[in-house]
């Protein structure tokens, strides 16, 4: 029997996919369960497997199109079964990847365009920060990792190599010019989800600054008992999660005649991308150690980079943690990404003068702002939480106990 595919739901923001590459071609033969199609959503890469078996007989929308949810993208049948009533069936028109102007639903498979969206450059993170502070532009190198993935050693010879002069990189705007980009999936959703999260939540912003000395010394003692490398990120999430235990009002979802508290941890950490960011979820914190978390995250983290979550993994948190001390920002403010009724955004470590015990001495401080949401956390219960995250990161082995 024939079997329409359809363009499937792959996060609760989606409203179109992008066809990056058909797997099996027209006439192909498919087996249920054999990847058929990859497809680019606002927040991950996925590949869709084969309801059915049989043999690809229409192709609806080309790679490099894009199609609403639910919309037919394909057929699968037996090689002599009559499609023709569902080839008569009205189709939403595809899109074009470049002009959004509809192309013909009768359109042949076509090879995935050249220049593919930012976000399905395949480099590592280490690839990624080399790159950034030399200014060197990803997308001109030749990966030698796995499917062409950029790494380390891709980037060192560039490096070695340069001279003072550093050229502007690639995509800047030369003087004088101007450039439209069209946004990617993920940076439309991103538009949409923080203008609606601004002019539908009022927000309202706490800030405290820590004494991060003994999260250092905790911090310098774990590395130096394993060979994982425990981040500042990795001890507020867990500082947070068990916070959040003991604030149920800032662990909470607005709901309109009531709010729901949650009795489970579930961290978002927020990850940047080439064309924005995404956060996926570490769940039950409270419950797991920092070398666990630490393991969870950083895998998160390089599939969230490769876009290869899933849909699970960055969707149902509880409370997100957006970190850009690692740029130098002292302290920031952030939106809050609904349904979630607070983030906390944390700024960089500070070496600087503070007064201890009525003696000015040499410290190191971190500012965190908590943004919430006022239709359920009022001040004093934002003040309370974070005043207990500020007792446990200062006092790092409480987590322990």
């Amino acid at each position: 029997m024939a079997t329409t595919i359809q363009m499937p739901k792959l996060s609760d923001t989606m409203t179109e996919g992008l066809i990056l590459k058909w797997v099996k071609n027209e006439g192909d033969k498919v087996k249920q369960g054999e990847i058929l199609v990859e497809i680019e959503s606002d927040k991950a890469d996925m590949e869709l497997e084969a309801y059915d078996s049989g043999v690809l007989r229409k192709v609806f929308v080309p790679a490099g199109g894009k199609a609403p949810i639910g919309a037919p993208i394909a057929i699968i049948a037996a090689p002599d079964e009559d499609i023709s009533t569902l080839l008569a069936q009205p189709t939403q028109q595809p899109m074009d990847l470049k002009s959004e102007a509809p192309v013909a639903s009768s359109a042949p498979s076509a090879p995935a365009p050249a220049s593919l969206p930012e976000g399905r450059l395949k480099a590592s993170p280490l690839a990624r920060k080399l790159a950034e502070a030399n200014r060197i532009e990803l997308r001109t190198i030749k990966g030698s990792g796995p499917e062409g993935r950029i790494i380390k050693r891709d980037i060192e010879p560039l490096v070695s190599g340069r001279s003072a002069f550093v050229p502007a990189p690639a995509g800047v705007v030369p003087s004088g010019e101007t450039k439209d980009v069209p946004l990617s999936p993920i940076r439309k959703t991103i538009a949409k989800r923080m203008t609606e999260s601004k002019t539908t939540v009022p927000h309202f912003y706490v800030t405290v600054e820590i004494d991060m000395a003994n999260a250092i010394s905790f911090r310098d003692q774990l590395n130096s008992a394993s060979q994982t490398k425990i981040s500042f990120t990795d001890i507020l999430v867990k500082a947070a999660a068990l916070t959040l235990m003991r604030h149920p009002n800032v662990n909470a979802t607005y709901l309109g005649e009531s709010m729901r508290q949650y009795g489970d941890a579930h961290v978002a950490v927020a990850v940047a991308m080439d064309d924005g960011l995404v956060t996926p979820v570490l769940r039950n914190c409270e419950r797991k150690g920092i070398y666990q978390l630490n393991t969870e995250l950083r895998d998160l983290v390089e599939r969230a980079r490769n876009r290869r979550l899933k849909p699970e993994e960055y969707s149902g948190a509880t409370f997100t943690i957006s970190n850009l001390g690692m740029f130098g920002v002292e302290d920031f403010v952030a939106i809050v990404n609904p349904p979630e009724g607070s983030i906390l955004a944390v700024g960089a470590i500070i070496e600087k003068p503070v007064v201890k015990e009525g003696q000015i001495v040499i410290g190191n401080t971190m500012k965190v702002t908590l943004s919430s949401d006022h239709r359920i956390i009022d001040g004093a219960v934002a003040a309370r939480f974070l005043q207990d995250l500020k007792r446990l990161v200062e006092n790092p082995v409480l987590m322990l106990l």
